[in-house]
């Protein structure tokens, strides 16, 4: 089993910045995936960014460039350090594991970007 904890989200102006963390715990090791996916009010999750085993990141265009996912394997913590936050940013964003055929996700963090 993997359990996976979201924090860091909040009220923030549009222009700023906030980083997201989703720490880990149990079976993690030999992941092939961990990823950020985000639902806004009335719409589909969708996704965001993920990165693989090897380190390599991926992003969705509408965060291409504003927003950096990256992973502290010593802490088994997954980060979302977003730049330059957009009113449509705001969802409340999910992290998930894939480990071997099993998709883990965690419970979710409101992020609102508001003035």
């Amino acid at each position: 089993q993997v359990q996976l904890v979201e924090s860091g989200g909040g009220l923030v102006q549009p222009g700023g910045s906030l980083r997201l963390s989703c720490a880990a715990s149990g079976a993690v090791a030999n992941f092939k995936t961990m990823a950020w996916y985000r639902q806004a009010p009335g719409k589909q999750r969708e996704w965001v960014a993920t990165i693989t085993s090897d380190g390599s990141a991926h992003y969705a265009d509408s965060v291409k460039g504003r927003f950096t996912i990256s992973r502290d394997n010593t802490k088994n913590t997954l980060y979302l350090q977003m730049n330059s936050l957009k009113s449509e940013d705001t969802a409340v964003y999910y992290c998930n594991l894939l480990r071997i055929v099993t998709l883990y996700w965690g419970q979710g963090t409101q992020v609102t970007v508001s003035s």
